[in-house]
């Protein structure tokens, strides 16, 4: 497919539902981490997606590169995977869905804050100052309600540790020599270094297994195939189609499905504080990624 220079009808409908597999992703996750523990649920989905990943890559005749002048630059990026997944599959087994994502998905404001001064071209204008104090505003709301849904002041700093984790993952492929790499390859590194240091490191997070079910195995193996394998690999060719921008805004959705799907599938309590915080968030989030 040509390159785009604006989303169209077939771009944002993509979006959306990526949107919304994303935002039934921190549900899965949840209802996972009742039959593993979170840690090794996170090293066995990225397991699972290194397979899937290597043999699409291998399948479609594309160059894996894993040379030396990369290798740095792929076992930080990797760290920080590893770090926000720690972070995210543990904030979900003590916070709810809706809190989490509030958090964790208020990224790119974190991402905006520390780019104006290290990425070129990322300034800080004034439209998205404003969208950054919203954003964050938003974020302050949410740690700030105590009541609504499970309230875990560690669950929610762990989600926002989780959000930090991603934000060094963009900041890592901007600024190291990961930046010329395809996309398959950056996933990679990400899956690879992750894999292995999250099986190495889940025994220290309590026990690999817990009430072990069929729904958890269900639900392993959907983050593993069809979030981690199909939807980044769908997410990075609409990418290479689309203006970056554009589809950077869409994802002020995510936390508005993740919220919406809490409260319809786990019965979450939403209270009144936490739709404020998901305002103040999703439009922060629209004004940030508007050129």
């Amino acid at each position: 497919m040509e390159r785009k220079s604006h989303i169209d009808t077939f771009g944002a409908a993509a979006l959306i539902s990526f949107a919304i597999v994303l935002a039934f992703n921190q549900v899965v996750i949840k209802v996972t981490n009742g039959g593993f523990g979170p840690v090794f649920a996170a090293g066995l989905r990225s397991l699972i997606g290194l397979v899937l990943v290597t043999g699409w890559i291998v399948l479609r005749g594309k160059p894996l590169r894993l040379s030396r002048d990369i290798a740095f630059s792929g076992v930080l990026v990797g760290g920080f995977f590893t770090f926000e997944f720690i972070c995210l599959f543990n904030a979900l087994d003590l916070t709810s869905v809706a809190r989490a994502s509030i958090i964790f998905y208020s990224m790119p404001v974190w991402l905006a804050l520390v780019g104006h001064f290290v990425l070129p071209g990322e300034r800080l204008t004034p439209m998205r100052l404003g969208g950054l104090a919203l954003a964050m505003g938003g974020v302050a709301v949410a740690l700030a309600d105590r009541q609504g849904g499970e309230a875990s002041l560690l669950g929610d700093l762990l989600a926002l540790g989780a959000a930090l984790g991603w934000a060094g993952i963009v900041l890592t492929v901007r600024l190291t020599p990961l930046a010329k790499e395809k996309p398959e390859t950056q996933l990679f590194w990400q899956l690879l270094v992750s894999a292995i240091l999250l099986l190495a490191l889940a025994p220290l997070f309590g026990p690999l297994l817990r009430d072990l079910q069929g729904i958890h195995l269900a639900g392993l193996a959907f983050q593993g195939i069809c979030v981690v394998a199909i939807a980044f690999l769908i997410w990075f060719w609409l990418m290479s189609i689309y203006p970056a921008s554009g589809v950077a805004s869409f994802s002020f959705l995510s936390p508005v499905f993740s919220v919406l799907l809490g409260w319809l599938i786990l019965g979450e309590r939403v209270g009144p504080s936490i739709w404020i915080a998901l305002g103040l968030v999703a439009v922060g989030l629209v004004l940030i990624n508007r050129r």
